[in-house]
């Protein structure tokens, strides 16, 4: 149920050894892993384009043939970004960043500590904090995923009556494949959402949701 597996088609994924790994065991410890991945996959490369006016800050950045970073982007080190990706004007990308092929990180959206699979889209005004967007996700203008509690705890996870210590003080989302986010929803930390899931806009999330569930209005804590 909370495997990664059970979340993203990893089939023909680049970059499915991150979620292979066996020290990930619940979806979320891939995040915990992705420096050290970075780490042995980023060799510093541009091979798509960089426009007059972004700016690239730092040694370990991988950018893709066919991406476009455009002009008032920020990418910090480490970030990797597949083929056929667009950071649009400015976008903020900060670093621990894995982003896969025919991607969006659109206009002033953050993205951090985060993995994008491929097809992923954060394209207007997104906060994308210690997360992981499936395939083909797509965040409504103005989504934030919020990534640390007011209490500042560790970010705990209930499923079915169980509760999951994750062991992370920041835990943004996890989104299955093919979730659709609306316009300024707001996922709480340590929100997992499954695979096919359709969000309202204005929605506020907190807790687990099973594939293909509709959610239509602010969820009460679970």
């Amino acid at each position: 149920m909370l495997t990664p597996t059970d979340f993203f088609d990893l089939d023909g994924y680049e970059h499915q050894s991150l979620f292979h790994d066996s020290r990930v065991a619940y979806v979320w410890d891939a995040l915990k892993l992705l420096g050290e991945y970075l780490d042995q996959i980023i060799v510093p490369q541009i091979q798509g384009q960089v426009m007059e006016g972004a700016h690239l800050l730092g040694d370990q950045i991988f950018i893709g043939p066919g991406s476009v970073v455009e002009p008032g982007a920020v990418v910090k080190s480490p970030t990797y970004i597949g083929a056929n990706t667009q950071v649009r004007q400015g976008a903020y990308v900060r670093g621990n960043v894995l982003v896969g092929d025919d991607c969006v990180v659109g206009h002033t959206t953050e993205v951090k500590s985060a993995i994008l699979l491929d097809g992923a889209h954060a394209a207007h005004f997104a906060y994308v904090g210690d997360s992981i967007l499936g395939r083909n996700v797509n965040l409504g203008a103005g989504t934030k995923l919020a990534n640390v509690k007011l209490s500042r705890a560790a970010v705990t996870v209930k499923v079915a009556g169980q509760t999951y210590d994750t062991g992370l003080r920041k835990l943004g989302a996890i989104l299955g494949d093919r979730v659709q986010i609306g316009c300024n929803a707001v996922l709480n930390p340590g929100t997992l959402v499954g695979p096919g899931c359709l969000v309202y806009a204005l929605a506020s999330l907190r807790g687990y949701y099973p594939a293909n569930t509709m959610i239509k209005r602010p969820s009460e804590h679970p």
